[in-house]
């Protein structure tokens, strides 16, 4: 029976679905996290820090010592570097640590991406000694985007039209990411326009297999940048699509990425596409839920664990349905008072599922904030269209109240 080891850090809402992926393959998973989830593992749990990769990583290694695993990943962001460190000293398929890290640190991702002539936003770095950000912005222009380097789901992430506005939207990111070990750095990126859209994917030795590509029909122009409607299959030509994938290929060749699940989001603009982010794990929170592969509708963790521990090379074309995803935006900081609508909700046609991750009663952050989403709504029909008015209503019909 093939072992493997899914990193999942204590904030991550997908424990079961990896565990439930697991079974069904018949891998003996052992689940490494801060906190035990959610159910029983026996022994197959290993506590470990996340925010330490090395010392979690070693924990890893220690127990691979003794019994010998086939595969590691990562489940989300905090858990990249663990599996990149556990897996190479394992002598397991897995990404480099150069390469993972500059998934993790945006400033040394868009150097790398620069120096392999990959396109994406102009950039800047701003020091924390540097006086005039208004002068150094001016590389950039506006209007521009201030980024901390490691967070995620848009935290800290603000468009800025003016330079008078500037030092105090700086002001406001050093706020929101804190003590964070990137906190006296910021990037300043050019605000690109354009469609949004966001490539899934699996890499086996250095070659992308595409999954699925994400229309954001939604997508914010700031100055914050909550997600809220991913929608599949993309709606954009086959020539777009096809730019899409092109520059997804060369970010990851360009950052030494040769394994495991990609997230990657681009902007396309007049048939030209650039890279806002890229991620060595697969789409996050729950929304790997609206995808589903060939005819017996295996999840995307299946096809990650396959992926892991080498078995034979499954069926990677998507469902025929199309399908989608509403992420539940929090509309203000404060307490979730309810959340009301979600019966109604679920009869509307083409909605599948509703699942609430957040519960009322407990301190929630709107972006740009917070980094997190109070739920998912799912669909799936018969056209792209279909999925992102069932999603429409879906958002219309819930009803947040937050005191």
């Amino acid at each position: 029976m093939p072992r493997a080891v899914v990193v999942l850090p204590s904030t991550t809402y997908r424990a079961h679905d990896f565990v439930s992926a697991a079974e069904s393959l018949g891998i003996d998973l052992v689940v490494a996290s801060e906190n035990p989830p959610p159910f029983d593992m026996g022994d197959r749990y290993l506590q470990i820090d996340c925010s330490d990769p090395q010392s979690a990583a070693d924990s890893i290694t220690k127990m691979g010592d003794e019994v010998a695993f086939d595969g590691v990943v990562a489940a989300d962001d905090a858990g990249v570097m663990v599996a990149s460190l556990a897996g190479t000293t394992l002598g397991l398929a897995a990404n480099k640590p150069d390469a993972a890290r500059a998934t993790r640190d945006k400033l040394l991702l868009r150097n790398r991406l620069e120096t392999a002539e990959v396109p994406q936003p102009r950039f800047v770095a701003l020091e924390p000694t540097q006086a005039s950000a208004e002068e150094i912005a001016q590389a950039v222009g506006f209007p521009l985007v201030v980024k901390p380097l490691s967070r995620s789901a848009s935290q800290g992430v603000i468009r800025v039209d003016r330079p008078q506005d500037l030092p105090a939207t700086i002001d406001r990111v050093r706020r929101i990411i804190g003590d964070d070990e990137h906190s006296s750095r910021l990037l300043l990126e050019a605000y690109l326009p354009g469609e949004e859209v966001a490539v899934e994917g699996l890499v086996r030795n250095g070659e992308l297999m595409v999954l699925a590509i994400f229309d954001k029909p939604d997508t914010s122009k700031g100055p914050s940048f909550p997600e809220t409607i991913l929608v599949t299959p993309s709606r954009l030509s086959d020539n777009s699509q096809q730019e899409c994938i092109r520059v997804a290929e060369a970010a990851l060749r360009g950052l030494g990425l040769t394994h495991g699940p990609v997230h990657i989001e681009l902007k396309i603009h007049n048939g030209r596409a650039s890279v806002l982010e890229v991620a060595a794990r697969s789409i996050g929170g729950l929304c790997s839920r609206s995808l589903n592969f060939g005819l017996m509708g295996t999840t995307l963790e299946s096809l990650i664990l396959r992926n892991a521990v080498g078995m034979d090379k499954p069926e990677l074309r998507r469902e025929q349905h199309a399908s989608g995803v509403l992420m539940i935006p929090i509309p203000s900081s404060g307490l979730l008072g309810s959340i009301e609508g979600i019966d109604e909700t679920l009869t509307i046609p083409n909605i599948t599922g509703v699942d609430i991750t957040i519960n009322v009663g407990s301190e929630v952050l709107a972006p740009p904030e917070g980094d997190r989403y109070l739920g998912f709504v799912f669909a799936r029909a018969d056209t792209p269209d279909a999925v992102e008015s069932a999603l429409r209503e879906a958002k219309d019909t819930i009803a947040v109240l937050v005191t």
